[in-house]
């Protein structure tokens, strides 16, 4: 067991096998050798050794707990619950067995068998935990359940009584129990006496959260619309701690609530069973206005009263009636709210949620207002005014980002623009002084600076100023040596290159960001998006391979987390651990990057290092499965990763978002019918010979074409909608979602050409099952379909011919669009070719036959069917293209070495001399990460040249 714990796997296999020639009968010994060999990659040897113990039943600890482990590294928890079964069976009182058992069904999600293994165990051991371990497998049913009416009338009611049974006998002991039953009452809709309970002596028990008592009772009234009481608790609250923000929002929302309902307090009786209500404006106004008297009495100033103040302006104005409650001008509230807390970066995002209740007229007044409050001084008459302090530094920093967030600079023209980037940037290398003594892992306080700077650039940039860009990576790169933790950087570097086509600086970024377990779904689309479209495939292997270990490991995590959540009774989190691992099943990324990663396998290794059929056979693909759950499918991104002070009208919208997901899932199902066609050529290849009869038909392969044609039909269906939903034209911001490859492979022909490709399978499976005597039509449909797929492929060819980066100007301007085409022409000629070594497979055997013949007769001249010289000139062609091709790559990489980028006029007066050495390493990334796609592209293409070679019937 020590050689296993250190990972000296091989001296544990050897120490096991002398244990058993002593001990044959061993059983744990057998168990270690086999984990050992698990671990060594013999499987199927492990596999086979731990059966012969399983079979034996065995109730020793040793061996359980070792069969356990191999299980769990096997990926089989089915088998640990056959093993205790078993066990339990032999030794019918052990409440260990039972409660591995009990662990053992919850791996797998066997919520019957939990229910009935948690009662097994409360009979032996009469523990309060295993009781309730049972009433939550009842619970877990319900959920669980399809139909929504059976967890309704059978398993929500019987946990309901079973709980009641132990509250009748005074039995419940713990607060998690109390929490199961308000979480029972509360899913069969039975408010009021859930907050019975709440209210009861049972809510007592509710300590573990800070006001969790007061939280479910809110959420109660709110079910049962009792606003009385909605409004009165949250004044109780808020009267305790005025800074709670979720209350004033409930605060407001009752009282307008009881207002519209004209609601008044009882004559005689209290207002309502939490005390006194608020049931008019007049009184909310008050209540308001003496939370803020009362913090101005307080030692640490809270922004909670004032901002409430804004929230009731904002809801009076929606109203439409402001003028009667005189609650002050928000402008002057905003200034005040400033001077109070300008210095904490907090104030520019909650000031962002009120700028709406400002007229536009008043912006620039409003920004100079504040701009003459903050301390900055000037050293000579002309110079800028710079702040003293961190203090003055963050107030000023809020004034900037309000000024971007009220669009004052999307108003400016480009010399405007030019000369608050200039400022901005000295104002940057100023702020830098406060942060001499920060870690590398802290932030530099002037960092938003450089950010806004960029901001301001990359509008420019957008405008059609082509220098603005390289100006971008420039000050971003500069940014980044000081701040070497700032994600922001980060992300901004990440988009910005990937626009520019160059992948290769992204891969090292990425990993730098460090991200960790849910973000490979929220922003792994950062890089998966881009690695292969580049051109990059071992960098696009390998970033699909992180989000793919996260997704597979979280199946197994997600049930870890849900035994220890039954250990410790935070039953309440059950289901959202569930909810959670069902969201990653269904996420669209993980769709995406299964897909693509398969694609992607088998363009680089199919009919290369192993035959399509081996290649699609180890991936257990076949034509006729979808696992894509299309109905529920997550958008997971998270698209709002990038800072962003963009007003409203040019932030990323909820519409944006929709059209994304929905151009995405296009996207995904256009490359997952590509995918299952291709998966289905191999199955189409048969071992009998055809007789030139209909019976061959029947031998099973007729449903295999059927099924090719029919996704054919469906892949036709998803180009045409694909084609309509671009009619429309959608410009995302620059920042938010990234456009799919959809666009390109509609109008550089890959399209066509993979379709048509496709076709021709359909049409070859005619002629196999015809034969060569009477299918001349067919034959003459094949030769037309060959010449036209050459035409198209040359023209997919023109489409990617131009120079990738050329120098304009005295700028460089890249061409991502002509690296993406090459990169989809790669693709298109790799299906060609497994296309056409199906062709291959059908012709062969025919020629052999006429051949035989030939000697049979022997005439001197059999005529040759058209079909063979058709195919034959093809290949040829395909062969002279591809050549060409790699030629041209090649001329591409001396034109990219032989780019001489210091040649590069840097007479760009925006940038310092010290920050030109950063413009000179960012076009050296830039040029090596072309240099590195078109090597990439280039040997991919060597190898399917070999393979065309092959090709002669």
């Amino acid at each position: 067991a020590d050689y296993l714990d250190n990972g000296n796997n091989k001296m544990a296999i050897q120490q096991a096998d002398k244990l058993l020639k002593k001990h044959k009968d061993l059983h744990c010994a057998k168990v270690l050798k086999a984990i050992g060999l698990q671990r060594t990659g013999k499987q199927d040897e492990a596999y086979a050794l731990a059966q012969e113990v399983a079979a034996l039943e065995p109730t020793d600890d040793n061996s359980l707990q070792a069969l356990t482990i191999l299980y769990r590294e096997m990926h089989r928890p089915e088998l640990v619950t056959k093993l205790y079964e078993a066990a339990v069976k032999k030794v019918p009182n052990s409440e260990e067995y039972h409660s591995h058992l009990f662990m053992a069904y919850a791996r797998v999600g066997e919520y019957k068998k939990m229910q009935q293994a948690g009662m097994a165990l409360y009979k032996i051991v009469p523990k309060n935990p295993y009781y309730f371990w049972s009433v939550m497998s009842l619970i877990m049913q319900s959920i669980s359940a399809q139909d929504e009416n059976l967890s309704k009338t059978m398993f929500l009611p019987l946990a309901e009584r079973m709980v009641e049974k132990m509250v009748k006998e005074d039995k419940i002991e713990a607060e998690a129990e109390v929490e199961l039953y308000y979480m029972i009452l509360e899913r069969l809709e039975k408010y009021k006496e859930a907050l019975d309970v709440v209210r009861g002596k049972l809510g007592e028990k509710l300590t573990s959260e800070l006001q969790s008592r007061e939280n479910k009772c809110m959420a109660m009234y709110k079910k049962l619309c009792r606003w009385p009481e909605c409004n009165a608790l949250s004044r109780r609250l808020l009267l305790k701690n005025s800074d709670d923000w979720q209350f004033y929002i409930t605060y407001f929302d009752s009282v307008f609530q009881l207002i519209d309902e004209s609601w008044t307090p009882p004559p005689e009786a209290e207002h309502s069973l939490e005390g006194e209500v608020h049931y008019s404006i007049e009184q909310a106004v008050k209540f308001i206005e003496e939370r803020i008297t009362e913090e101005s009495k307080n030692s640490r100033p809270l922004r909670g009263p004032y901002l409430a103040k804004l929230e009731l302006i904002r809801r009076l104005r929606y109203r439409g009636c402001n003028d009667e409650y005189k609650l002050g001008d928000p402008e002057e509230l905003m200034f005040q709210y400033f001077k109070k807390f300008g210095d904490k970066p907090c104030c520019f995002t909650d000031l962002k949620v009120f700028v709406d209740l400002l007229p536009s007229s008043q912006y620039t007044k409003f920004i100079s207002q504040l701009l003459e409050v903050i301390p900055l001084s000037a050293t000579a008459e002309n110079e800028i005014a710079l702040p003293a302090d961190i203090k003055a530094l963050q107030q000023h920093l809020c004034v900037v980002q309000l000024s971007r967030l009220l669009g004052i600079y999307h108003a400016m023209d480009k010399k405007e623009k030019l000369t608050v980037v200039q400022e901005l940037m000295l104002r940057y290398h100023h702020g830098l002084e406060f942060g001499k003594s920060c870690l590398k892992t802290e932030l530099q306080f002037s960092d938003y600076y450089c950010l806004l700077a960029v901001h301001l650039l990359l509008d420019l940039w957008l405008e059609g100023e082509e220098t603005a860009v390289w100006q971008c990576l420039t000050l971003l790169e500069e940014g980044l040596s000081h701040s070497p933790s700032n994600a922001q950087f980060k992300l901004l570097l990440i988009r910005i290159y990937c626009r520019l086509g160059a992948f290769e600086p992204v891969a090292e970024l990425y990993s730098s960001l460090d991200a960790k377990h849910i973000q490979h779904d929220t922003i792994g689309y950062l890089l998966t998006r881009y690695a292969e479209s580049l051109g990059h495939y071992a960098a696009a292997s390998q970033s699909c391979n992180f989000a793919l270990r996260f997704f597979h490991s979280n199946q197994k995590d997600t049930s870890e987390y849900i035994i220890q959540a039954y250990k410790y009774g935070a039953f309440e989190k059950i289901p959202e651990f569930i909810a959670f691992r069902n969201r990653l099943n269904s996420s669209l990324h993980f769709a995406q990057v299964r897909t693509e990663r398969m694609l992607l396998d088998l363009l680089l290794e199919a009919n290369i290092s192993t035959s399509l059929e081996e290649s699609i056979k180890s991936m257990s693909l076949s034509p006729e499965e979808d696992d894509i759950p299309w109905k529920d499918l997550r958008d997971n991104r998270d698209l709002t990763v990038f800072f962003n002070w963009d007003p409203k009208d040019r932030d990323i919208s909820e519409e944006h978002r929709k059209l994304s997901l929905e151009e995405e899932t296009m996207w995904l199902r256009i490359r997952s019918l590509t995918l299952r066609l291709v998966s289905g050529l191999p199955t189409l290849s048969h071992t009998i010979q055809p007789k030139n009869s209909e019976k061959t038909a029947e031998n099973g392969v007729s449903s295999k074409i059927d099924t090719i044609r029919s996704l054919l039909q469906q892949l036709e269906a998803a180009v045409d909608s694909g084609k309509k939903f671009l009619e429309q034209k959608i410009q995302y911001p620059v920042l938010g979602p990234p456009p799919t490859r959809m666009a390109g492979f509609f109008s550089n022909g890959s399209c066509q050409c993979q379709t048509s490709l496709f076709y021709l399978v359909s049409d070859i499976y005619e002629l196999d099952t015809n034969g060569l005597e009477d299918s001349a039509e067919i034959q003459e449909r094949i030769g037309n379909s060959f010449k036209s797929l050459v035409e198209r492929l040359t023209d997919l060819f023109n489409k990617c011919k131009g120079d990738l980066i050329e120098v304009r100007d005295g700028t460089l301007k890249t061409h991502p669009d002509l690296l993406e085409n090459l990169v989809f022409f790669v693709e298109t000629i790799s299906i060609a070719l497994w296309v056409s070594s199906y062709c291959d497979s059908v012709l062969r055997p025919f020629k052999s036959n006429l051949q035989k013949k030939k000697k049979k007769k022997k005439e001197s001249s059999v005529a040759m069917p058209p079909v063979f010289t058709h195919f034959l000139d093809y290949v040829a062609e395909l062969q002279t293209l591809t050549s060409n091709v790699i030629d041209h790559i090649k001329g591409l990489e001396i034109i990219l070495t032989a780019l001489k980028l210091e040649e590069l006029s840097l007479t760009d007066t925006l940038l310092l001399q010290e920050e030109k050495k950063f413009t000179k390493t960012v076009q050296g990334k830039v040029q090596s990460s072309y240099h590195h796609s078109v090597q990439e592209i280039g040997e991919l293409l060597k190898k399917r040249l070999d393979t065309i070679k092959k090709l002669k019937i």
